[in-house]
């Protein structure tokens, strides 16, 4: 008998899911409880079971394909006369989430060559471009038309290097353009790259597509202000030499980031505005006492937001270690649903890589994103002569409909206040 697998209940409130990968294929005998499928719903991957021993026979669709659920998935043809009621659905308890993406790839190559060059009408006498006239003595000049010169001249190319193929020999575009392609070496003594056409086609699906979506729902739907401070981090940096040096055995060293967000959890005392999602269908801002830090992460599968929750009952230790934590979950796909939702604020960071200014994009529905740019060393006035020190910026986004300028510059100079003078973040009050 045939056996159809339904798609599964994979979420509460979820329609629909995208087929991200097929474990099977058409023919394939497969036993109970084997993965057949993965769906992606959000932000993790919920791996299919068999519910049954049999034979593919029927797959729903490709992978970034989107199935409704209770709609069918595949069918199985069971072995024997016993009766079965086909499934309607899957259990949930029977999927396994974890974080992957899949595409296919396709390609199209053409090779595109310049029409040849008409022979000139031999009462006109053309213009030619100004080159090097051989030695007397040499080789009789090679018949070519003026445009034939000039691209042989800007690409270094003697032309009596060239075979011509018109009449009497004549050099057309298509003997240059077999020449350059030729890879032979020009008068210069450079070697002339090859030209290329090649186009590859990626589908975007799984975590990618989640990720496009959801970048393209905040940068339509929110006006974002960007804010570019410059932060002294001399002492901070002094300050967190000091205790990575003084306890080595710590389960992970300090970096600026926790820092960074114990400043935030002590700015938005302050400035409650920025700690806070905004659903614009209601037009209600929603503010946060808890400060839930998300973290943009980059992973192997793309961006991920993994959350360091509490950061405002978290000391410093701590914060490193969660941070830790929930980067590395993100990372390896250990990562659970809880671990990547519920941020109030996030931060953006490119490390090393972080450039002198970005413009980061809001992670909706929240209001405010702050980016962190590279540590330079670079001379600094103090009054009587120029100093070196360690400066970073910041490059921070607010929803503008929420938060107006005066209020985002405001917040940041806070911010800025408590990391160019780190004791004041531990400080009470």
């Amino acid at each position: 008998m045939e056996f159809v697998v339904k798609m599964p209940d994979v979420g509460e409130g979820v329609a629909e899911a995208e087929l991200v990968e097929w474990s099977v294929k058409l023919g394939d005998i497969v036993r109970e409880d084997a993965i057949v499928a993965a769906v992606m719903t959000d932000k993790a991957t919920v791996e299919i079971p068999s519910p049954v021993t049999g034979s593919v026979t029927w797959l729903a669709g490709d992978i970034g394909d989107k199935i409704a659920v209770k709609a069918p998935l595949l069918k199985i043809e069971v072995a024997g006369t016993a009766t079965a009621e086909p499934a309607a659905e899957t259990n949930d308890s029977d999927a396994r989430a974890e974080l992957s993406t899949n595409g296919p790839v396709a390609s199209a190559d053409a090779d595109i060559h310049p029409a040849p060059e008409p022979a000139p009408r031999p009462q006109v006498r053309e213009a030619e471009p100004v080159e090097r006239r051989p030695p007397a003595g040499s080789v009789t000049r090679p018949l070519a038309s003026p445009a034939v010169r000039r691209r042989a001249l800007e690409a270094g190319v003697d032309l009596r290097q060239i075979r011509g193929t018109g009449p009497a020999g004549r050099i057309s575009h298509e003997d240059l353009d077999r020449h350059l392609q030729a890879d032979h070496a020009p008068a210069s003594g450079q070697m002339q790259p090859a030209r290329k056409s090649g186009v590859t086609e990626v589908k975007i699906t799984g975590l990618r597509r989640r990720i496009s979506e959801k970048m393209a729902v905040s940068a339509s739907r929110i006006p974002h202000i960007t804010y570019v401070e410059e932060i002294d981090m001399t002492a901070l940096e002094e300050l967190r030499s000091t205790l990575n040096r003084e306890n080595k055995t710590a389960n992970a060293k300090l970096t600026v980031l926790p820092f960074l967000m114990k400043a935030i959890a002590r700015a938005v005392e302050d400035h409650p505005v920025v700690n806070a999602l905004f659903d614009d269908e209601r037009g209600v801002v929603m503010r946060h006492e808890a400060v839930h830090i998300g973290i943009a992460t980059q992973t192997a599968a793309g961006l991920m937001v993994p959350v360091v929750r509490h950061v405002e009952a978290r000391g410093l230790r701590d914060c490193a270690d969660e941070l830790a934590s929930v980067a590395q979950a993100a990372r390896d796909g250990s990562a659970t649903r809880d671990m990547l939702t519920g941020s109030t604020i996030t931060i953006s960071s490119l490390g090393a890589l972080g450039g002198l200014v970005s413009t980061p994009i809001i992670n909706h529905p929240e209001v405010a994103i702050i980016g962190v740019n590279k540590l330079l060393v670079k001379p600094v006035w103090d009054g009587s002569q120029f100093v070196p020190r360690k400066c970073m910026n910041l490059s921070s986004s607010f929803d503008h409909r929420v938060v107006d300028g005066w209020d985002a510059a405001i917040f940041i100079q806070r911010v800025k206040a408590l990391l160019e003078t780190p004791a004041m973040i531990f400080l009470e009050g």
